[in-house]
């Protein structure tokens, strides 16, 4: 896989790209707004800029990675002559399945289609396609460029090979994959959701604060960052929909708590918006 188009040029899009483009792939970053590309295309220079200060990039190695990233409103254009498209537009299961249909149509049975989400059905997604089996999901995490997971998610039409050659990709990427059945949640949502919820039940009842359920988190059991400020970076809206798809699926061990869609309600979604479990200056 030499060319790659990602679809959504957030968060989680552009890290994607990134990442190609750090392993020799030419990486072009689509979106329908213009500006989100262009905020996308300068998210990966701040965090190449951060990998050279850090002294973990050379300068050389930055300016050839954005080199082969170009950011582009025409999706004609940017899947032309792909062999893989990966797609990270917003948690909307009717919006997806239009794109791989979309997709589908303009691409060749032997291009990979692969869809970043975090929760939705990857069979539902793949059965508009008129190739099925060479959808797949590739859920990464955030910020894609240091986070090593990376989950292939193998739909009920996904072949031997298109699985194969979604690992293989993720192992060239530097990533650590594991392979999981397509499920509600899957593995990492679906047990991240449970720890995310519950901190948040705890901070609503009072329990303690946000720094202190984290930090319980973070010292007590070694994880990297705490559910609450895991939250406010995936953003709480994001979570509030992967909740209530879970609920509807699963049942109401997963219902989003009072807090989170009041938060949500007052436009407090992390450190998006500034303000959620935390304050985000800036």
């Amino acid at each position: 896989m030499q060319t790659a188009c990602v679809l959504g040029a957030g968060t989680m899009g552009h890290g994607i790209a990134h990442c190609l483009a750090a392993i020799g792939v030419q990486a072009r970053l689509y979106d329908v707004d213009s500006a989100a590309v262009a905020k996308g295309l300068a998210g990966i220079r701040s965090n190449l800029d951060k990998g050279v200060e850090k002294g973990k990039l050379t300068a050389e190695s930055r300016d050839l990675t954005l080199s082969r990233i170009a950011g582009t409103t025409d999706l004609d254009a940017g899947i032309r002559g792909v062999q893989v498209v990966i797609e990270a537009v917003p948690e909307k299961l009717e919006l997806k399945r239009a794109l791989f249909q979309r997709l589908s149509a303009a691409l060749g049975p032997e291009v990979l289609l692969a869809s970043n989400t975090s929760s939705l059905s990857i069979t539902k997604i793949a059965e508009v396609s008129r190739h099925p089996e060479r959808v797949v999901g590739m859920h990464f995490f955030n910020p894609v460029h240091l986070m090593k997971l990376i989950e292939v998610v193998r739909a009920e039409q996904s072949s031997p090979a298109a699985v194969r050659a979604a690992v293989d990709l993720g192992v060239r990427m530097g990533k650590d994959p594991i392979e999981v059945r397509d499920t509600p949640g899957f593995a990492s949502s679906r047990l991240g959701i449970c720890i995310g919820l519950e901190a948040m039940r705890m901070f609503e009842s009072g329990v303690a604060s946000a720094e202190d359920i984290d930090k319980a988190m973070v010292l007590g059991y070694g994880f990297p960052m705490g559910p609450l400020k895991l939250t406010d970076l995936v953003g709480l809206d994001v979570r509030l929909g992967i909740a209530e798809h879970l609920a509807r699926e699963l049942g109401p061990r997963f219902e989003p708590p009072r807090v989170l869609r009041e938060m949500v309600a007052a436009g407090k979604l992390g450190k998006k918006s500034g303000q959620g479990f935390y304050a985000w200056p800036g």
